[in-house]
């Protein structure tokens, strides 16, 4: 008779939420509505939903679309993020009937789409401050106060500790749901909304239906109960430090990829990006920011374990920080990411190793001896198997690898052509140089 373990010894799931089943190996598209074309309109948008499906891309996030405050605004047009109506369009984009035209096209083409939702604080004339100031945090002068540490004077930050504001807001979140049918939200600043908010938003707006939520956070108990995916902020920081040759490939693999398979829960996502609106805006653009690594950087995005994000005007080579408070639309033209998200993103696709969260496979590393440059892994799903050698470094390298393992043969993704791969695999690679070869079972050859 077979001895049962006790109930203490049973190993629990860290996630209790549900990812919806399209975002399995779904790819992120920021749209900075304002600056995407010369008119700034939701209607403007819907010209360009079929390169961007053709791209790859499956949820379009929609920066704010609520109207902005006007009372201590920022520049001319004032920031998405400083919210006066939290059931309002705001005119600036258009019409209820437009938004409404927008959603129903983006589903249209086999998209979803998510809002960009600002839960920790509004404007200053938002009708709540007259209404519910007792919702509000005050300062010792017993004022209204920008949020804590941070010099953002065109808004002020809300107090969760009162229940009727969480049934405000967690009202105002299943309108949108219910009254346009979006897919979800991208939560601004998330960790600083009490964590048992999120929990029961989650599953107030699943039972509306299955929903797919983004954290602008780190934090990894956000997704136990709330968020499918937080933010790679660290992933980041450690791209750019080796795109400007301050550290060694080892910071990536020991310091970070160690940890990230050992501890981060396999049902979490996280977005891996070089440029969203606080980098470009405030920080640089992706030129700036990644110099000549910026197409390995971008390769390594999408092999990471992770759910990529391009950002309005990645693909056209956005080599310029974009005002955030006034007009200043992208300069759309043709350009070389745009073909190499294309192809990265058919692979993620079709291949099982490289998707999201538990449906992907995990990060093995490739012995190499080089790894002071050289990243290499494999990551493989259901008889799909990703192969990815990358030079992180600005120097030249050759290097072998212990391909023992993997030995077979395998496509070029960048070539097309067949590669057989050893027991024991040579490269010479250039300066930022990287190969990546896959398989896929067949039957899985079908795009999303």
């Amino acid at each position: 008779m077979e001895q049962q373990t006790d109930s203490r010894y049973q190993p629990e799931k860290y996630v209790e939420i549900t990812l919806p089943e399209w975002a399995k190996n779904a790819t992120v598209y920021e749209l900075n509505i304002r600056q995407f074309s010369e008119e700034g309109t939701f209607k403007a948008i819907e010209r360009d939903l079929v390169r961007l499906k053709k791209m790859g891309i499956d949820l379009i996030w929609l920066m704010p679309v609520n109207p902005i405050g006007k009372l201590h605004r920022k520049g001319t047009l004032g920031s998405y993020y400083s919210v006066k109506d939290y059931f309002g369009i705001n005119p600036e984009f258009g019409t209820e009937e437009d938004f409404r035209s927008l959603i129903n096209a983006i589903h249209q083409e086999g998209m979803y789409v998510i809002i960009d939702w600002v839960a920790n604080h509004t404007s200053w004339d938002n009708d709540m401050v007259t209404d519910h100031p007792e919702w509000y945090r005050k300062s010792r002068k017993n004022t209204f106060q920008s949020t804590r540490w941070r010099d953002y004077d065109d808004i002020i930050e809300l107090d969760y500790s009162h229940p009727e504001l969480r049934k405000y807001m967690t009202e105002a979140l299943k309108f949108w749901i219910r009254e346009y049918d979006i897919d979800g939200y991208r939560c601004d600043i998330a960790s600083f909304v009490p964590i048992d908010f999120w929990e029961n938003v989650r599953q107030e707006l699943d039972a509306i239906k299955p929903v797919f939520m983004l954290a602008e956070a780190e934090d990894r108990e956000l997704h136990r109960k709330a968020f499918d995916a937080t933010y790679n902020w660290t992933l980041w920081n450690i791209l750019h430090q080796l795109a400007l040759n301050e550290r060694s490939v080892k910071i990536l693999t020991e310091a970070y990829l160690a940890e990230h398979v050992s501890i981060f829960p396999k049902e979490g996502i996280r977005l891996n990006f070089l440029d969203n609106h606080d980098k470009n805006s405030w920080e640089g653009n992706q030129y700036g920011n990644f110099r000549e690594a910026l197409h390995a950087a971008t390769v390594f995005t999408v092999m990471m374990d992770g759910m990529p994000l391009v950002y309005s005007g990645q693909e056209a080579g956005l080599d310029r920080s974009l005002q955030f408070f006034e007009k200043d639309p992208i300069d759309w033209k043709p350009h070389e990411n745009e073909a190499l998200y294309t192809t990265l993103f058919s692979l993620k696709h079709k291949n099982k190793a490289l998707w999201n969260g538990k449906y992907g496979g995990e990060m093995v590393r490739i012995v190499n001896d080089r790894m002071d440059q050289i990243i290499s892994f494999v990551r493989e799903m259901d008889g799909d198997k990703v192969l990815a050698f990358m030079n992180l470094s600005n120097k030249p390298v050759t290097a072998q690898f212990d391909t023992s393992f993997d030995t077979g043969r395998y496509v070029n993704l960048f070539t097309e052509e067949e590669k057989n791969v050893p027991d024991t695999l040579v490269l010479s690679m250039n300066p930022w140089e990287y190969m990546i070869l896959h398989h896929e079972q067949a039957a899985n050859c079908t795009d999303s």
